[in-house]
Formats: C-alpha cells, structure tokens, sequence
C-alpha cells in the first residue's frame, strides 16, 4: 500500500509540475511579452490577427493547464491530510495552503474573469473582421481580463516561493499556521482580489500597468506575506 501511494504521489505532482508549466508559462508570456508589444506600432498592426489567429488556442492552454495544475495540487493536499495524517496545522501544510489558495484565486481568475472576458474580446474582433461593429463592453473586458491577468502574474510570485518552501525550507512556519496568520492572509488576498475587480481606477491599479510594476508588487507580497508567517508562525 505504502507503495502505490508513493507512486499515486509521484503521478499527481509530476501532472501538476507539467500542467503548472503550461499555464504558468503561458500566463508569463502573455502578460512579460504579448501585451508589451501589443503597445508597439507593429504589435497594434497585428493585435486583430493575433486575437482572432493565436489567442483562442492560447487561451485554450492557458485555461486548462490552470484546470489541471488546480485538480491534482488540491488532490496532493487532500492525500496528505486525508490519508497520510499531516494535521493542517503542520508546518507543511501552513506554507502549501498559502500557496495552494493563492494559485486557487489564480485559477478562478483564469475560468471566471479572464476567460469569459476575452471570448468577448475574440468576438468582437471576429465581428469587425466581417465588416461589422465592435462589440460595446469589449474594451472594458478586456481592461479587466488584463487586470486579473496582471494580477495572477504578481499572485505567482508568492505562490511558488511558499509551494517550494512547503518541503525545501523547514525552518519557515516551524509552529504551524494559527488564527492571526490566516486572519491576514484571507484579508490581503482579498484586498488583491479586489483591487484586480474593480470597474475604479484605483491608485493601487497603477503597478499592474506595467510589467515592472507588476513584478516589483508580487515581490513586495511575497515578502510581506513572508515576514507575517515568520512573526505570527515562527
């Protein structure tokens, strides 16, 4: 039996490496190379073909590698907790709890905002292709696909710092998660999610409005989120 686990273990994290490349890969290309050069000269050229051409089946990668990368690691989890008894409140499981629910917003962005949003923008671009009118709200969707796109950029950062600190770096969470730990973590990535959402232009929008800004803010989280777990967890 001990056996088949660690096989059944094995099979699940190397899908979740694989489908986490994918999606992870895909997101980082499109929002550290695609949209930059969307706001070149020769990138608003090709931004109609590249939308209706390669965007659909990008987006098809993108989507369900996310789908994939979330089923087995909350399958990992689940295994752990349910059959191989590591309480939650273990150090391991505090640190890829923070990074399991950090890429769960992720993957929810992905199949709630950015997907819906962008089949609306490949729509409208079909739809002025054949001479017709663009669709109204494409242009706002698109804003918010690439807000919650920006946003799961700056989410990955933290995400893979804590999933490999889960089992590569014991000296972090050496007392386990506890109530204030959690209290600020639910309450920031709320305020993240949030700030992504909103229809406002909102003063904290500015850094995911560029490719710096976005890399230097999901540095600053992952940290911030570093430095509570350190002082609320040991």
């Amino acid at each position: 039996m001990d056996t088949v686990m660690e096989y059944w273990l094995f099979l699940l994290r190397w899908f979740h490496f694989l489908a986490g490349i994918v999606w992870i890969g895909v997101l980082y290309y499109f929002n550290l190379l695609q949209t930059p050069f969307f706001a070149t000269e020769l990138g608003g050229q090709a931004r109609p073909f590249m939308v209706r051409g390669l965007l659909p089946d990008a987006l098809w990668w993108f989507r369900w590698g996310a789908m994939i990368t979330f089923l087995t690691g909350w399958l990992i989890i689940l295994t752990r907790w349910g059959h191989q008894g590591v309480p939650l409140g273990d150090p391991y499981m505090t640190k890829i709890l923070t990074g399991g629910l950090m890429g769960s917003l992720m993957w929810y962005n992905v199949w709630f905002v950015i997907w819906p949003a962008q089949r609306l923008v490949i729509a409208s671009a079909t739809q002025v292709a054949g001479g017709g009118q663009a669709i109204p709200e494409a242009a706002a969707k698109g804003a918010l696909a690439g807000r919650a796109s920006r946003t799961n950029t700056l989410l990955s950062i933290g995400m893979l710092l804590f999933m490999g600190a889960a089992s590569h770096l014991g000296s972090l969470a050496v007392n386990g998660g506890n109530l204030a730990y959690w209290a600020i973590f639910f309450v920031l990535l709320g305020a993240i999610e949030w700030n992504a959402l909103s229809t406002k232009s909102l003063p904290t929008q500015k850094p995911l409005a560029s490719v710096g800004g976005t890399i230097h803010a999901g540095f600053a989280v992952a940290i911030a989120l570093w430095l509570i777990m350190k002082v609320t967890t040991g």
